[in-house]
Formats: structure tokens, sequence, C-alpha cells
């Protein structure tokens, strides 16, 4: 197990996650110990216009995978026109890898619960909602109670604080759809229908949920909000790169030898975050990961020391997506990572779009057949038309997402799939389990 240098130590910075380790810190009486709710109190001494130039001002970029700047995207709704507003948290982590909204909410679940407050001010909406995904029970319940709790304390409802300002927060949970992680397919699933991708534009923006302004952002996008505005632009900008500002927290599985989340100034490198994480595990060297979850394309052993920062893993060839940083090693095999990932896109395809729905089962059922030893060399190149076919031509960013390993596998690992197509590597899987691949 490596120790860490200090320049490494220095790089963890908690800022979302420094009340995770506290004693009952989900409840409201040590939130409020920590400084919770002072953010609000605050928030609500200032104009609305104010609060969403401070978060334009300290280089919020949303924190859900896109990276899109926060404040810009409050700045989008339009005021003055008559209609409700509303925030809307997409809470439906479920990506493969992914797990940095899960713990947050269930460990800090008042500082979401703030952040909406904070941000529902801003945006001049009267209702918001946190979308959670269905299978995450625990943190639901947890969310649940920290909404009884700031109700019962004044934080939500009527004239909130002596304000003036009216707020409902409701918490749905969601049937366990990947496909509601794309914010219109959510928009969907909460009013009550199929979950399934809107036709853009219109955008939220304008026509988002019931047709109205709505700004749809991430956990830990609304949960730094209450952050910023105690602590102000100019210290959140103290912590990461000059275009990804703040820390983020990186989720880090696989073959290391402590995954966990870990909170750093965005920038850090892989051979840092690993230094952090005490190493591979013994008698594994690290082959290939994932920047940000199993719809990034992935990278090497050679990228150690990429910025995983969103201008850094784009010029590496990612994307940063959602922190989720799987590690694999010499002992795992590519091919088959990408099936299994590939089997995930497939399951949960909307199914709304030709491209997605065909392309990905068609390609489930070339990589079965290479991991049965029955492909060929022109598999090769139908997995690498069928991911341009998906790739700018599906509905949403499932089907993008669903190629990114495929192609990045071809890049770096053609060989793996060559050995096992001319019958170098031993088949991966049996006859019995390519039944239907054909």
């Amino acid at each position: 197990m490596t120790t860490p240098r200090p320049e490494t130590l220095a790089k963890l910075t908690p800022v979302l996650t420094k009340r995770w380790l506290s004693p009952d810190a989900w409840r409201i009486d040590t939130y409020q110990r920590l400084d919770g709710y002072a953010a609000l109190r605050k928030a609500l001494r200032a104009h609305p216009d104010d609060l969403i130039q401070l978060v334009k001002d300290s280089g919020l970029r949303g924190r859900g995978g896109a990276g899109f700047p926060t404040g810009l995207k409050w700045g989008f709704i339009p005021q003055g026109d008559g209609k409700p507003h509303y925030l809307v948290v997409n809470a439906d982590e479920g990506e493969p890898g992914t797990c940095k909204d899960l713990p947050l909410m269930t460990h800090d679940p008042h500082s979401l619960v703030e952040g909406v407050i904070i941000a529902s001010y801003a945006i001049r909406a009267s209702r918001a909602y946190i979308y959670i995904r269905g299978e995450a029970v625990h943190a639901a319940r947890r969310l649940r109670n920290a909404v009884r709790e700031a109700y019962d304390r004044g934080y939500l409802g009527r004239n909130i604080l002596g304000s003036g300002f009216d707020l409902d927060l409701v918490v749905h949970s969601g049937a366990g759809a990947y496909i509601c992680g794309e914010e219109t397919a959510l928009l969907d699933s909460l009013e009550g229908f199929r979950g399934q991708p809107r036709l853009r534009p219109p955008f939220p923006a304008t026509h988002g949920l019931y047709a109205s302004p709505t700004v749809v952002n991430n956990v830990g996008t609304i949960a730094s909000v209450p952050y910023i505005v105690l602590g102000g632009a100019d210290w959140w900008k103290t912590m990461g790169t000059e275009k990804s500002s703040g820390p983020m927290i990186y989720s880090l599985s696989g073959r290391i030898a402590n995954p966990g989340q870990y909170e750093c100034s965005m920038g850090i490198t892989l051979r840092e975050l690993l230094e952090l994480a005490g190493g591979m595990q013994p008698g594994h060297n690290l082959r290939f990961w994932t920047p940000g979850g199993s719809s990034t394309p992935l990278l090497t052993a050679e990228h150690l020391d990429v910025p995983l920062d969103f201008e850094g893993v784009a010029a590496a060839g990612s994307i940063l997506g959602t922190t989720a940083t799987q590690i694999f090693s010499d002992q795992d095999c590519p091919v088959y990572a990408v099936y299994r990932w590939l089997e995930f896109y497939h399951h949960e395809s909307c199914g709304k779009c030709t491209p997605c729905r065909e392309g990905n089962y068609w390609m489930v059922r070339v990589y079965r057949r290479i991991l049965a030893g029955q492909g060929t060399h022109e598999d090769l190149d139908t997995l690498l038309d069928t991911c341009d076919n998906i790739l700018g031509r599906s509905f949403c960013g499932l089907g993008d997402g669903a190629t990114s390993s495929v192609t990045s596998s071809l890049r770096y690992f053609k060989q793996d799939y060559l050995d096992y197509i001319e019958g170098r590597t031993a088949p991966r899987l049996s006859a019995k389990q390519l039944v239907g691949a054909h």
C-alpha cells in the first residue's frame, strides 16, 4: 500500500463531504450546528438575480456529466412570464460505477434540501421535486425525513423565515429506469408518463415540467450552492482549475486497495487518486479505466497524468462524466468488460429510437459470439459500423454513451478481440450462453 505525498493529500478538499462522518449527520440538529441553513438566511436577504450572478461568477458546472454552466442554465428561465417555475433535481443515479449522489443524500440530505430552497428562490420557483431512483430506498427515506424536518423548522412551506417566499418540495421515487436519468425522460416520468426522451427544442428552460419553465440539475450541483453562497465565488474558485472550478467527488472502484468516494479539487490526476486510495491491489497493474462511468471512452495506463477536469479529460479523448472512476488491471479483459456494459445499455434502452434499440441489441449478440470463440474479423467492422449508426443518431445520450466503450476498446485493445477471434484466448462464454446471439 502506498502512502500519499503531502502535496497529494493537499488536494483532498472535503466540502460536500465534510459532514459525512459526523454522528447523526443526516439530522437537522447536527446540520444546523455545522453551518446548516446559514446560507439560506443569507440568500433570502439577496435579490434572486444576484444569486444567479453569484453562481455564474463561481464557475459552477453541472455535476451530472455534461458540465453545463449552472448559473447560465438558471439564467435561461424567463421571468415575468406569468407561468409557474419548477426546479427538478435529478437524483436518478444508476450508471455502472457511479456512486456520489447516493452517499451524499444518505449522509447529508439537508445540504441538498438547503440547496433546493436557495436555487428555487433564485429562479422564482414555488414548487420543487427531487426525482430519486426507485432502488435507493435508504437514501429516499433519509431525504423524506430531512424534508419533514425542514418543514417543521420553517425552512419549507409558506413565508420561509419571514421572507415572503413560499416553496413546497416533493421527493418522488421513480421505477428504476436508467433512461430517466436523461432530463426530459425524467420530466415525462414525473408527469406520470412512460420515461422516454422528448424531442428538443423546445428545451426545459421554457417548456419543461407541465410545459412550464424548468431547471433540471444534478444532486451534486444543487448541494454545492449553499457552500458557494456562504463562501463566495472567489473562495469556490480557489479549488479546481480555471474552467472547472470547485471540488468534485470522485467515485473509485475496482482493483484498488481502498475503493470509495474521494472529494478533491478538480484537475487531480488518476496517479494522485491512486495514491490516496492506497494504490492498486497486490499483484495487479493498471491496464484500463473509465474517467466518468461506463458511458465514457476508456483510458489506459498511459493517461495516468491526465487532469481530471472537463477540459483535460476531453483533450485525452474521453469525457469527465459522473467521475465514476472504475479501475481495471492486467488481469481483467476489456472485451468482456465492454460486453457486460453493453448488456446494461441494451436492457435499459427505452426503445423509442431505432439506432439505440436495435444497435445495442445486435452488438450484444456480436460480443457473445466473439467471447464464445465464434467471432470473425468482419465482426469488428460490424461493431464499428453499428456504433457509427448509433452515435449522434439516437434520441438521447444513452445510445451515444453505449458506443463509447466499444470504439475506445477497439482503439486501444484490438489485439484482445483478435485473440478471441483467432483462438489464442480461450472462450469466455459457453455455447449455452450463446443461444439467441445469432
